[in-house]
């Protein structure tokens, strides 16, 4: 019996009978949905996972990070925990520097860890050398000193090289000039806890400035979620014996840069007549640099670089970030990421607020991060008020 000679119910149900047929074939040879997702490396021999593009509204910002080609292991640590706890899911670009050219091998071996945009590039020399007018006998007889004091990287030049840099040029290189927010990353850290939001969304929509994430045993801790940092130390004295009278040079020189809710008792403990060593750990960093580029941070560094103390002394990109962020930036432009955990061996930070460590499944253990003394804690509380204090004007002093 011919189809033609079917009735037409059996003609429609023979139809859909066809249908579902090829369908059947399609999709035996048809990827599906979990092959989709992973990707065979038929030379290497492994499955890669393979993360959908990621849908959410990023920021202008990117990693940076200060890395020889000998930080090459440490390096890959430190890029393959951010890429597992944040960024395989947002995909920021990466912007590594060096002073000098980065090899083939250290470029192939970051590259293979991330599916965002990486970029390498060099310092220019004159952001990263001593400059010509530092008197070179008077800066080595302080080295000298300083080693004999025991102080740490007393003795080396390329230390303070990269101190200079990371206060004052690495926000101008080329590479970092089209973007405005920066995370700053480090050979050889770790973090600690999953991260299932965007820093930087959240400093972009909440009007913050500069973020930070870690509390060692001798420094500050800040709980508050409402600063941007992780760590904050205390400086060693001998290295910036002269930056605190530089600085109050500079604010009795420009006071107009001092809004009147600053963050002076952060960094002072009388009113701003000295520096009381604290800082924010800058090795990590979440921040606007349009801040570093405005008018204010770049006539504070460009006064302090001219008085020759990161080679006459040594003074740090750490303390000069944040006596810059407490002076000349209202504390509610402040945030504390106390949901990242954070090390930079031997200190780091590991959430303790609400549900923080459960929640990002933290491989760091809260109870040993740091300790709760209370010389150790300085707590500020909601909106950045520290107690029993108020801002004070450092032109008042």
């Amino acid at each position: 019996m011919s189809s033609s000679t079917l009735p037409r119910g059996s003609k429609i149900l023979a139809g859909l009978a066809g249908i579902l047929l090829c369908l059947g074939y399609l999709s035996i040879f048809r990827p599906n949905r979990f092959e989709r997702e992973w990707s065979i490396d038929v030379l290497g021999g492994h499955k890669a996972y393979e993360e959908s593009a990621p849908t959410h509204t990023r920021a202008n910002a990117t990693f940076v990070i200060l890395a020889r080609n000998s930080d090459l292991a440490g390096t890959v640590r430190s890029i393959r925990e951010i890429e597992d706890r944040f960024n395989r899911r947002y995909r920021y670009p990466y912007v590594f520097l060096n002073d000098e050219p980065f090899d083939d091998k250290f470029k192939e071996h970051i590259s293979i860890l991330t599916d965002a945009e990486v970029e390498f590039g060099v310092v220019p020399k004159d952001h990263w050398n001593q400059p010509d007018w530092v008197d070179e006998p008077t800066a080595e007889a302080w080295r000298d000193w300083m080693v004999g004091e025991g102080i740490i990287y007393g003795e080396s030049v390329s230390y303070r090289n990269m101190c200079r840099f990371n206060s004052g040029f690495f926000f101008h290189h080329p590479l970092m000039q089209k973007y405005r927010w920066y995370w700053r990353v480090e050979p050889d850290v770790h973090f600690h806890c999953d991260i299932d939001y965007d820093p930087f969304i959240y400093m972009e929509e909440n009007n913050k400035t500069y973020g930070e994430s870690t509390a060692p045993q001798f420094g500050k801790h800040i709980s508050s979620p409402e600063q941007g940092f992780t760590i904050s130390l205390l400086e060693f004295p001998e290295t910036i014996m002269t930056l605190w009278d530089t600085v109050r040079e500079f604010t009795n020189k420009y006071p107009h840069f001092i809004p009147q809710d600053n963050s002076l008792n952060f960094i002072s403990d009388d009113g701003g007549y000295t520096y009381n060593m604290c800082h924010f750990w800058s090795n990590f960093e979440i921040a606007d640099m349009d801040f570093w580029r405005g008018p204010a941070y770049q006539a504070f560094f460009q006064y302090l670089d001219a008085k020759g103390g990161f080679y006459y002394e040594r003074w740090g990109d750490a303390p000069v970030h944040s006596i810059a962020a407490a002076l000349f930036l209202p504390k509610d432009k402040l945030h504390f990421f106390d949901e990242i955990g954070y090390e930079h061996p031997p200190y780091y930070h590991c959430p303790k607020n609400g549900n923080n460590w459960k929640k990002g499944r933290c491989t760091c253990d809260p109870d040993d991060a740091f300790a709760d003394s209370d010389d150790d804690v300085l707590e500020i509380h909601a909106f950045g008020v520290v107690r029993g204090m108020e801002a004070i004007s450092i032109r008042e002093v």
